[in-house]
């Protein structure tokens, strides 16, 4: 199973995409994870 990663959390640089409509969100290495720009999700596994 995959680890799931929550809005606000800082995980590190790469592609998280949304547990619910598979949107991809690419952040940098400080950014934190904003919600789902498609659904609004806050749930996402590193691609």
């Amino acid at each position: 199973m995959l680890d799931t990663v929550k809005t606000g959390q800082s995980p590190g640089q790469g592609v998280y995409v949304c547990t619910n409509c598979h949107q991809q969100v690419a952040i940098g290495d400080y950014d934190l994870l904003p919600k789902c720009p498609r659904c609004t999700n806050n749930e996402f596994v590193k691609d």
